[in-house]
């Protein structure tokens, strides 16, 4: 699906270089086959010695000499990086943004202003941090111009750096960035409390982060496996009268379930807060 297609990213940043680096690792294109370009020479020089990828010093080159075309950059660039790149669109590219917050129907108005008339089809797509280590998740919202061939697409280069779902309702894509966007972030706060915690107990400072990041992940594998629910496996680790159940009554008394739930709206809120920036 994708050996034909040529891929460029304009922006060079973490998240682009963890797509590049999974296409590569997936075997599903070739170096030749993607572009990238940024404002920073130094991230392309690393870009170029690293992966061996084609580099442009213009946004429109890299998107003239791209069938899908990756918006990588900060949602504050994105309108400027449209303006680049409009007289080079066409209906049989493929324009994918991660950038959060920023709708495609404020991307189909930015390539208006730019004189762009005709339709290019767009999706949005909100990846995660994990991504960078092929453990990632990302979201996928198709406008109306896209194709089940251009989800196929986008999906396939996703899954080069994780799993992936598609979203019908582009409104829920803020829940998704409060949920699994920022939702590393409280993981290893958590990871982070458990180590802390250890350390309190006399446990050494880098036993303890193995123990609490092994736990987690161990935790997560278990989860994933699907055949039993989370609430089912919160009562297999909970024997009555035993360890877990104490430290379970701390949590519930502290509002710990209660925080993660105000934490995630709190993120979805201020996602739908910046799309309408």
């Amino acid at each position: 699906m994708l050996t034909k297609k040529t891929i460029g990213f304009l922006g060079a940043g973490n998240m682009a270089e963890a797509l590049i680096k999974g296409l590569l690792a997936s075997k599903r294109v070739s170096a030749a086959q993607i572009t990238a370009c940024d404002k920073s020479a130094e991230r392309l020089v690393h870009l170029a010695e690293k992966y061996e990828i084609k580099l442009f010093n213009k946004n429109f080159e890299a998107a003239k000499n791209s069938d899908i075309i990756f918006i990588t950059v900060k949602p504050g660039d994105v309108s400027s990086v449209l303006k680049d790149i409009a007289p080079e669109l066409t209906p049989e590219k493929l324009v994918i943004s991660v950038a959060a917050g920023v709708t495609t129907g404020a991307i189909a108005a930015a390539l208006r202003s730019s004189g762009f008339a005709r339709q290019v089809p767009v999706i949005r797509a909100m990846p995660n941090t994990p991504a960078t280590v092929a453990a990632g998740i990302t979201a996928v919202f198709a406008d109306v111009n896209a194709s089940d061939s251009d989800v196929k697409l986008a999906t396939a280069v996703f899954e080069s750096v994780g799993s992936v779902i598609t979203v019908e309702d582009e409104e829920l894509m803020n829940a998704v960035t409060g949920l699994s966007g920022s939702g590393p972030a409280y993981v290893f706060l958590f990871m982070e409390a458990l180590c802390e915690a250890g350390e309190k107990l006399g446990i050494g400072r880098e036993a303890a982060k193995t123990l609490a990041i092994q736990t987690t992940l161990g935790a997560a594998r278990l989860a994933l496996d699907g055949s039993v629910s989370l609430h089912d496996l919160i009562k297999k680790v909970s024997s009555p009268g035993g360890t877990t159940i104490e430290g379970l009554k701390k949590l519930d008394e502290s509002g710990f379930k209660d925080a993660v739930i105000k934490a995630v709206e709190a993120a979805a809120k201020r996602a739908k807060e910046l799309s309408k920036q």
